[in-house]
């Protein structure tokens, strides 16, 4: 079998190999097709409607370029094979990393078979993406600076049509050196690693935290977990599905209208929207780490506020290892995070990009002391409050 050369809007010309041909043309891998890469993005980016598929492949690309180590180069075309629709929403949900369902397509099916005849080790490929491999070229493929990144910040950008993700991809790669503890960056390589962080800071806050993208996040997950609460579809059956699979089977047995509206563009509206730099510097995690209580909170803060229980969202996203980079420098001490001062700016810049919000389908008044009060309780209190049927909005706030 010969190689083919695909065409690329990122990185032009990307050749593949004979034994990625013979893993890309299975089922498993040409699902990511119909995956897009950022979810509920297009309604507010047209162009991001590009798909796991072409960020695979540009991932092998750039894994290509590091070493030519054949089941490094599998595992970054495979990195993203277990990938639920809509980006990473339904993780979000409550639903299990993505990473940890590459094991059912890795070792049954078609793809098992394509593996097994390439005498690759499936075992390997699986550590790799998942991030407990011991190898020295394991940060490639997941790491603070692996090739996911490089290409995924640099094609979000581009499709999005936004100047925030410009990334020295070549000097970066050109600077990257694998040592026997593993990857490692020359100090040439600083300027262009500080470019790729303060990329993703901004794409973080002007893509991926869009006020409406995050609006038709937060409807579809609540969309999704009323459909598995009531049977209509199984996170089983979800792990499987394309976007367009999904939504269409959302819509024919929506009770709560939210696929329609997604359908349609009917967003939530910010009731409430407050930077993180006007909150205290002490915030619960429970709004972006417990979907089950944020989802009781919900419904009991649209029911003091006489909305319906699917008329109000409370979202507070945050990703606080954003700009961490725990990559050694070539011939200095301390990590790359270090080296460019990031620790003492880092969590700036995250709750810079960071914003609390309130999203109602019908117009409500907001209370804003009393929402904000509610993100600085630890989850404890949250649940002891919940549970004795107390109030969530004081009196007076």
């Amino acid at each position: 079998m010969s190689f083919e050369v695909v065409r690329d809007p990122l990185w032009n010309n990307i050749r593949l190999e004979p034994e990625a041909l013979a893993v890309i043309d299975t089922p498993a891998f040409q699902r990511l097709r119909y995956v897009r890469q950022l979810g509920h993005a297009f309604l507010v980016y047209p162009g991001a409607t590009h798909t796991r598929f072409e960020h695979a492949l540009g991932t092998y690309h750039l894994a290509g370029r590091v070493t030519p180590d054949r089941d490094i180069r599998l595992a970054a075309l495979l990195h993203d094979i277990g990938h639920y629709p809509f980006s990473h929403a339904l993780e979000e949900a409550g639903l299990p990393r993505h990473e940890g369902l590459a094991t059912r397509h890795l070792r049954t099916g078609p793809l098992a078979a394509a593996l097994e005849g390439l005498g690759v080790s499936v075992e390997r490929v699986l550590q790799l993406i998942q991030g407990s491999s011991t190898s020295p070229l394991a940060g490639v493929v997941a790491g603070s600076l692996d090739v996911d990144k490089l290409d995924y910040l640099s094609r979000d950008a581009t499709m999005c049509g936004v100047p925030y993700g410009v990334i020295d991809v070549d000097r970066l790669l050109t600077s990257l050196t694998v040592t026997p503890q593993g990857v490692a960056l020359h100090g040439k390589g600083l300027a262009a690693l500080e470019s790729l962080l303060f990329a993703k800071y901004q794409m973080y806050r002007n893509v991926y935290w869009h006020h409406a993208v995050r609006s038709a996040t937060a409807m579809f997950k609540r969309l999704v977990r009323r459909a598995i609460a009531a049977r209509r579809v199984s996170p089983d059956e979800i792990a499987l599905a394309t976007d367009d699979g999904l939504g269409h089977e959302l819509q024919s047995s929506d009770e709560t209208g939210l696929a329609r509206a997604l359908r349609e563009r009917r967003l939530a509206k910010r009731g409430l929207d407050i930077p993180a730099t006007e909150l205290p510097a002490e915030t619960a995690d429970w709004p972006s780490r417990d979907p089950d209580l944020l989802e009781r909170v919900e419904a009991r803060l649209a029911r003091e506020l006489g909305l319906g229980a699917d008329d109000l969202f409370l979202d507070f996203p945050s990703k606080p290892d954003m700009l961490e980079v725990a990559v050694p420098v070539v011939g200095r001490p301390g990590s790359a995070t270090e080296h460019l001062g990031l620790p003492r700016v880092a969590t700036e810049l995250h709750r810079s990009a960071q914003r609390l919000r309130v999203f109602v389908l019908e117009p409500v008044e907001i209370p804003a002391r009393a929402i904000v009060e509610l993100v600085t309780w630890p989850r404890g209190e949250v649940e002891a409050r919940l549970n004795a049927d107390q109030g969530l909005l004081r009196v007076g706030a």
